[in-house]
């Protein structure tokens, strides 16, 4: 009887947590440009589009903080050679079955009340829409008009007469509090948030960075007690291997500690404004988002750099294991970095493989890493001179 009981217990929670099973591939996969700083340029991008294809990454947003028309003047149309640029990167992206999400963020200066700026919106779409773009976004993220009623009041009318009227996947969209730890105060669910998931339709896909806006990792129960707090599977937009908050540092780690059983709708990562040195982040990224349960992340960064840097890629194992770690006061990430050596025979051959890649690598990589190299050679040759 008392094994009868346990089993009973069992299946029961088994029944209630359904969202908790063995984790296949994200369904929707892949890269946000969504960074602070210079966004890539029109050769970046189309050879990201194509990056995605190759790893079976199956989306990107186009989201550049510092493109004016996503976000400080969101209202005005797209000039026609930017139209043009877009236009070729929605076919590249057709081609590579990539979804070209397009995102606006307009909530610095957005009337949510206004007829005009919902105009205004739908038409900003239109002109996209009819590029061949079918995906789309809006973000509130990095705002202070924390109107979570307003904002979700006006995405439903974009859901509704532009979305649906247009048959489309549903709208994704970022809150601004858009992190766990920024959704509760005192374990109760603030205002903000409360009132944005009561009033937000159920079939826009919202995305949060995780506990915090850069944290080391997101556990499963962690994720599903943001769940929780929405009523609905969420999909994460993950901070790594983006660096705008600390660019003289590289991110050139994996990507590590991320959810194993969870039933995820979507993933994207964020990455540097340095797009070929994201490519060792972001392929490990793709490993994981088309096979969380199986995920070894050394694994997957050891094959990434050595099908990216070839004949270099024991050399640039070593320089990335120098530059993997980010962490100011307020974020945390990415595995440990190695530790300059004392041995001044250990330095000598640190410093050949510094030298070897200031001269091997090609130069659009060179250029990415130039002062980071320089500073490492530098830290070498400091030690060298101490050293016994």
């Amino acid at each position: 009887m008392k094994k009868f009981f346990l089993i009973t217990i069992v299946l029961i929670i088994a029944i209630m947590i359904p969202k908790l099973t063995l984790a296949e591939s994200i369904p929707i996969r892949g890269i946000v440009e969504g960074f602070y700083g210079t966004p890539w340029t029109f050769e970046n991008r189309i050879d990201m589009i194509k990056f995605c294809g190759d790893h079976n990454l199956n989306a990107y947003i186009y989201a550049p903080k510092d493109d004016p028309y996503h976000r400080n003047k969101w209202r005005e149309p797209y000039p026609s050679e930017k139209i043009n640029e877009l236009a070729k990167l929605i076919e590249i992206s057709n081609q590579n079955n990539v979804k070209f999400i397009f995102a606006v963020s307009p909530g610095l200066d957005l009337n949510y009340k206004s007829n005009d700026d919902l105009t205004k919106m739908i038409e900003k779409l239109t002109a996209i829409y009819n590029l061949g773009c079918r995906d789309f976004a809006i973000f509130f993220d990095d705002i202070k008009n924390k109107d979570g009623k307003s904002q979700a009041e006006f995405l439903n009318a974009i859901q509704k007469n532009f979305i649906e009227k247009n048959n489309l996947p549903p709208l994704i969209t970022v809150p601004t509090e858009y992190f766990r730890q920024d959704m509760i105060e005192k374990g109760v669910i603030k205002n903000y948030t409360a009132n944005f998931t009561a009033t937000l339709n159920p079939k826009i896909l919202v995305l949060y960075t995780g506990e915090g806006v850069v944290q080391p990792a997101l556990t499963d129960e962690q994720y599903q007690a943001a769940n929780g707090i929405y009523s609905r599977q969420i999909g994460i937009w993950w901070n790594y291997p983006v660096n705008d908050y600390m660019e003289d540092k590289l991110a050139l780690g994996a990507i590590e500690n991320l959810p194993t059983m969870s039933a995820i709708p979507a993933i994207f990562f964020n990455p540097m404004k340095y797009a070929n040195l994201s490519k060792i982040a972001l392929a490990t990224g793709a490993d994981y988002a088309n096979d969380p349960q199986n995920y070894d992340p050394l694994e997957s960064w050891n094959k990434a750099i050595d099908e990216q840097f070839g004949d270099l890629a024991e050399e640039m194992k070593i320089f990335a294991s120098y530059s993997r770690h980010l962490e100011n006061n307020w974020a945390k990430i990415g595995a440990a970095d190695e530790k300059i050596p004392d041995s001044k025979q250990e330095l000598k051959s640190l410093q050949k493989t510094i030298k070897k890649l200031k001269s091997k690598l090609p130069k659009n990589i060179l250029n990415e890493c130039r002062p980071q190299l320089e500073k490492l050679a530098s830290e070498i040759e400091t030690k060298i001179k101490s050293a016994k």
